[in-house]
């Protein structure tokens, strides 16, 4: 092994035993270690590294040379701003996912009773939570549930982590749950015919049950479709992530199952459709 003394040392011998990991990932992973910025570790190419900083970062790039996600190496996720613990049996936080975050929180109202469905590690739950209160809304009675232990268990330490007062659930889609005002689901949405398309990283990684929705993509949407009304109180609403190619069968579906719904679609930031907003006109 070479020696290594500065940042630049590092780098360089982290792209030599990590060859397959993507560039972003090793910086990220670094970065996160060493408490820089990006532009500080882009600038900061002569950092001395302490022998504990050098150990840390070594071990760290040999799991990365072995496939496991930087976040998962890391134990946590940055959402909405937010530091989430992750741990495999969990989805990583999306950036896209902030997009439907932030237009539910244009929404929720004081006293909403919210069900974050297959919460996974709680980051939805947390980011409407911290960022109601900082708006002024108050009194929000909280639910998360999940089809895994692993993601309950994940998402209360989380809960804990914030101070939050969240009732978790195990439920599969709606079933055994109550009624609530506002529904907000990042659900499984992936089709299994897309799997040669995707990053081998998250294949290998993340739980496959957060990933993929049957052979379509849609099987989540269909039985949310059959069973929300059960679960929504009066004037309910409900915000969905999908797939950017699934806009014209949900809108379909929707149509079909849920005459008495407004529903909307709306584009993220990279212009894909991408949320789904549906209101019960009852």
């Amino acid at each position: 092994m070479p020696k290594i003394i500065t940042l630049r040392d590092l780098q360089i011998w982290s792209i030599e035993t990590a060859p397959d990991a993507r560039p972003e990932d090793v910086e990220y992973l670094l970065a996160e270690r060493l408490n820089l910025t990006p532009s500080e570790y882009a600038l900061k190419h002569d950092l001395q590294l302490t022998p504990e900083q050098l150990k840390q970062a070594q071990k760290d790039v040999n799991k990365l040379a072995k496939g496991i996600s930087p976040q998962y190496i890391l134990g946590y996720a940055w959402f909405y701003g937010y530091k989430i613990m992750v741990q495999h049996g969990v989805l990583i936080p999306r950036f896209e996912t902030e997009e439907l975050v932030n237009w539910a929180l244009a929404h929720l109202q004081s006293g909403d009773k919210v069900l974050d469905l297959g919460t996974g590690s709680g980051c939805i739950t947390v980011v409407l939570a911290k960022e109601a209160a900082s708006k002024g809304i108050t009194d929000l009675d909280l639910y998360a549930s999940d089809v895994t232990d692993a993601a309950l268990r994940t998402s209360e330490e989380n809960f804990v982590t914030y101070d939050l007062d969240v009732t978790t659930r195990k439920a599969n889609v709606l079933i055994g749950l109550e009624k609530f005002d506002v529904i907000i689901s990042n659900p499984p949405y992936i089709k299994e015919t897309e799997k040669n398309l995707m990053d081998q990283n998250v294949l290998q990684n993340e739980p496959k049950e957060a990933l993929f929705g049957g052979k379509t993509g849609l099987e989540f949407y269909q039985k949310f479709a059959k069973q929300v009304r059960e679960h929504l109180n009066s004037h309910g609403e409900f915000f969905l992530e999908y797939g950017f190619s699934e806009k014209e069968q949900l809108s379909e579906l929707f149509a079909k199952e849920l005459p008495d719904f407004t529903v909307e679609f709306k584009n993220d930031m990279a212009g894909k459709p991408r949320m789904v907003y549906g209101k019960w006109n009852k």
